[in-house]
């Protein structure tokens, strides 16, 4: 191993946004769970239970594109909506009206509250990029590069794979793994030669899907034997725990 707790022969580090380097998941999931709970009111019994902000945002919606996370939830309830498009209205009963409201509830939160990133990513970030390593963010938000901005952390990626980028390409979104190959081929670089950093399960599987060397799981929220059990290679609670302070 390296002295960034790498294998030998890495060559690219790709890393998911939220909840890795910068401390917005549980922005987002406070965002959700204001939106399902509002739409679950006009719900009874089981179907109307509120949104479980932790467990339910884990399984279904952590780290997928807005609407997979709502079809996979709404799926969990057996509700079903109608899909719309992509420009519904935030007041529309649809799969992305009820996912562009979640939207508009998160950039208030953004804006009103601030973005923080995780020090000792930022500090990682650092040693990877002294060491010659590739960088790329690869994350199912369309706001990722807003809010890198936010934090100063845009200059640290070589490339960026988001949700405005995976929808512009046709991508599908994680647990599949082409977001992550398309940052690998945008960097000159094989699957097997780079490692992924996820804290979300769907990245995980997204990470094995795709045949990446090295699969780091960042454990936020007391998930670590869940990492493992979806193809981490390692789990650590801060990427400080890695090494790359000297």
């Amino acid at each position: 191993m390296t002295q960034l707790g790498l294998p030998d022969g890495i060559q690219a580090c790709l890393f998911d946004l939220d909840g890795v380097v910068t401390k917005t998941a549980v922005v987002h999931a406070a965002a959700w769970k204001e939106t399902f709970d509002a739409f679950l009111r006009d719900y009874e019994g089981e179907q109307g239970r509120p949104f479980d902000a932790v467990a339910e945002y884990d399984e279904y919606v952590d780290g997928r594109p807005r609407a997979d996370g709502v079809r996979a939830f709404l799926a969990s309830r057996g509700i079903h909506l109608p899909e719309g498009a992509p420009e519904d209205p935030p007041d529309a009963p649809t799969v992305h009206g009820l996912g562009n409201r979640k939207n508009v509830l998160l950039l208030e939160r953004v804006r009103t509250g601030g973005v923080e990133a995780y020090e000792g990513t930022l500090r990682y970030l650092e040693a990877v990029r002294a060491a010659g390593l590739r960088t790329a963010i690869v994350s199912s938000s369309a706001n990722c590069r807003e809010v890198l901005r936010s934090v100063g952390a845009e200059h640290f990626f070589d490339v960026r794979i988001d949700g405005v980028v995976a929808a512009e390409r046709h991508l599908p979104g994680k647990p599949h793994p082409d977001t992550f190959l398309a940052a690998a081929h945008d960097l000159g670089v094989e699957p097997s030669r780079a490692a992924v950093f996820e804290d979300a399960l769907a990245g995980m599987d997204a990470g094995r899907a795709g045949g990446f060397g090295f699969v780091v799981g960042v454990d936020r929220v007391g998930q670590t034997d869940a990492l493992y059990a979806h193809g981490a290679s390692t789990v650590v609670r801060d990427l400080a725990e890695l090494g790359g302070k000297e």
